[in-house]
């Protein structure tokens, strides 16, 4: 094997394992902010936990986040919680960061 397929054969596993952390990142981040709604909900406990799960399914419906924000603020609006899209974007954006350290961390 030459030095350049070597060089790219660590590019292609460095881009496998950046993808992955990535996944479970905005996974982890569908999780908290499932979490976050569930409270502004007045969701607690086992249902909780089970709402924040089917945030993380949402995101399995198309590319992009735009799926688990709909997800988020249709549920918001069903039960008159007073929360705006830019709210819920900016918490998203909040959690990514929170989560994408955790799975750096390895928990």
């Amino acid at each position: 094997m030459s030095t350049f397929d070597k060089r790219q054969e660590g590019f292609e596993k460095k881009f496998a394992l950046d993808e992955e952390q990535k996944f479970k990142a905005e996974a982890r981040r569908n999780r908290l902010l499932g979490l976050w709604a569930a409270e502004q909900l007045g969701i607690t406990g086992d249902a909780a936990t089970a709402y924040a799960k089917d945030v993380v399914a949402a995101d399995f419906e198309e590319a992009g986040d735009a799926d688990v924000l709909r997800k988020v603020a249709a549920d918001f609006a069903a039960k008159n919680v007073s929360v705006t899209e830019q709210a819920i974007r900016a918490k998203m954006n909040e959690l990514i960061a929170v989560a994408a350290a955790e799975v750096k961390a390895g928990k």
